[in-house]
């Protein structure tokens, strides 16, 4: 499971002014504020997908600006260096297990997290806290091993893969909890520390950018974990993703 809210990004016009310092082409760009028809910024000259006239006076990206975008992109890192300025925030929930890969990424990446050390006994552990949507449950459990002697596993003659977790550790870390409330002892705190399964689900607040982003989609976009391919989704989905992904978001 992955959940991405809040996203915000920020330093389209500071981007195309210094990518256009080099050959000092400022006067060439046609971005700006978008007055609908052929006012402002012009219909003609926008590179939004969905420009409907809107007149709602946004800052919007103009076709030469876009062009000149994609062959720098298309040139890789060394010349896409306004990616770099493109700055991207957004929350991220995702389990412990996607956030141990995706600290991977260190360069252009700053994140704040909510703090297992500090508040893993705020409240209640309850199912919704965990990634166990692919967990086996009780009804599948002996088609599953059907290969294997289930005598050589004595839990797994009577509890699934997902009832291991709703049955025995959601429960163990929950009465370490209440102990720790009570009694403020340390040692069941550690408890909830070292008993804390991987798919728990973290929410941190990130800042990256769009190289950053770049290299982040052709390495995960197939990756056996679900959360990746929809981490590579949402990329597609940001506006004008074609500079990180290569392609046009109608292709």
């Amino acid at each position: 499971m992955i959940k991405i809210e809040n996203v915000e990004i920020m330093g389209w016009e500071h981007v195309i002014r210094g990518m256009r310092n080099p050959m000092n082409s400022w006067e060439k760009s046609d971005s700006g504020i978008c007055k609908g028809g052929d006012d402002g910024i012009g219909c003609r000259n926008c590179a939004a997908y969905d420009c409907e006239h809107t007149y709602d006076q946004s800052w919007q990206l103009g076709k030469a600006d876009h062009e000149l975008m994609m062959r720098l992109a298309a040139g890789g890192p060394t010349h896409a260096k306004y990616r770099r300025m493109i700055a991207v925030y957004a929350d991220i929930t995702a389990p412990l297990y996607w956030w141990k890969e995706f600290d991977t990424y260190k360069v252009g990446t700053v994140a704040n997290s909510c703090s297992t050390m500090h508040k893993i006994a705020e409240k209640e552990f309850m199912p919704d806290d965990f990634s166990c949507e692919n967990l086996i449950g009780n009804k599948n459990l002996r088609n599953t091993f059907e290969d294997i002697s289930l005598s050589d596993y004595e839990c797994y003659k009577y509890y699934s893969p997902k009832d291991i977790l709703y049955c025995w550790i959601i429960p163990s870390l929950n009465l370490c909890r209440e102990k720790y409330l009570k009694t403020k002892d340390k040692k069941y705190w550690w408890q909830m520390i070292q008993l804390l399964p991987s798919s728990y689900n973290q929410k941190r607040t990130i800042m990256l950018n769009y190289e950053v982003l770049a290299g982040i989609y052709p390495m995960r976009k197939n990756h056996k974990l679900d959360e990746w391919v929809e981490f590579c989704e949402w990329i597609e989905s940001l506006p004008y993703s074609e500079i990180i992904v290569g392609k046009k978001q109608d292709d």
